[in-house]
């Protein structure tokens, strides 16, 4: 068995002696490791010792049969972003905050790799969304990777002006969302930046999309529902020459005469589980989903 290595490069103190114990445990299992250059520098340098590892690898020059993420949500997404097409399936150890994607605690990571060694495990796909900007400057549309597991997001560029987020389903007039912006929501990041602006929380193999207005200027305006096998064009209206596009948090300025065409990416992100996983106990435990004082 082969594992690809990813992780923050900043982790707490307590977290270090575990992700050294991981990497024992790995190699006492026959297990080839190859890790990430960034990580490997970062956790030399911090544990003052060179991280144990068969391989370190740069960029996307890598293979493997699993890869293990180590840190919060946002690695995972720069995970899933280096996996890409790989589709290699992907297990997240949290040493982050509240962990949706990162689920597994870094504390139980010897049980999760004997049981991918027994094949004890499940593996969910998940969808992604794919941007591109359309019209205006050749070099004006969206760059680099143009593909998000949580959501695209289109913002008003550093201004007190509301914008005017025109929508269209498969060239179906939808909605004028003026407002701070709009965002479109796959079901993984529903319970993301979709749920801080009031989102519906989705299953995330269900297969739609989520548009969900930022700050509103009208009360008739409310999270939307719809299909993945739409393609959704947007064009944008502001008093300003340009506005901002964010995919999963990487943020992108385009002129305000290119507009954005979003669809279902060709390839999924696929994500490692426990075989007892279910999305509902995850809710419980990550948000307290469902769970009433009355109970204790």
């Amino acid at each position: 068995m082969k594992i690809a290595i990813f992780g923050k490069r900043r982790q707490s103190p307590e977290d270090l002696p575990h992700i050294s114990a991981l990497m024992d445990f790995l190699s006492a299992r026959g297990i080839f490791t190859c890790v990430d250059r960034h990580f490997f520098e970062a956790m030399s340098r911090l544990t003052g010792d060179a991280l144990p590892a068969d391989d370190v690898f740069d960029d996307e020059d890598f293979s493997a049969d699993f890869c293990i993420s180590i840190g919060g949500d946002g690695t995972f997404l720069r995970t899933a972003r280096r996996v890409g097409e790989k589709e290699i399936p992907i297990i997240g150890f949290n040493t982050g905050h509240l962990g949706f994607l990162a689920e597994h605690s870094i504390d139980d990571a010897p049980a999760m790799i004997d049981a991918l060694m027994r094949g004890d495990y499940s593996v969910e796909s998940r969808s992604l969304l794919e941007g591109k900007g359309i019209g205006g400057k050749v070099k004006a549309g969206i760059s680099g990777w143009g593909f998000a597991l949580n959501e695209i997001a289109i913002l008003r560029q550093d201004t007190a002006s509301m914008i005017t987020v025109n929508t269209f389903l498969d060239g179906m007039p939808v909605a004028s969302y003026q407002g701070d912006g709009l965002i479109v929501s796959t079901p993984t990041g529903s319970t993301a930046y979709n749920l801080s602006v009031g989102g519906p929380i989705v299953q995330p193999t269900a297969p739609c999309w989520v548009l969900s207005p930022i700050a509103p200027h009208s009360l008739t305006m409310r999270p939307l529902v719809v299909a993945d096998s739409h393609v959704i064009d947007i064009s944008v209206e502001s008093r300003t020459d340009t506005y901002r596009v964010t995919l999963d948090g990487r943020s992108l300025i385009l002129p305000i005469d290119v507009k954005l065409r979003l669809r279902r990416a060709p390839f999924v992100t696929k994500v490692v589980h426990t075989t007892d996983h279910n999305f509902v106990d995850t809710l419980r435990a990550k948000l307290l989903w469902g769970i009433s004082k009355r109970d204790e």
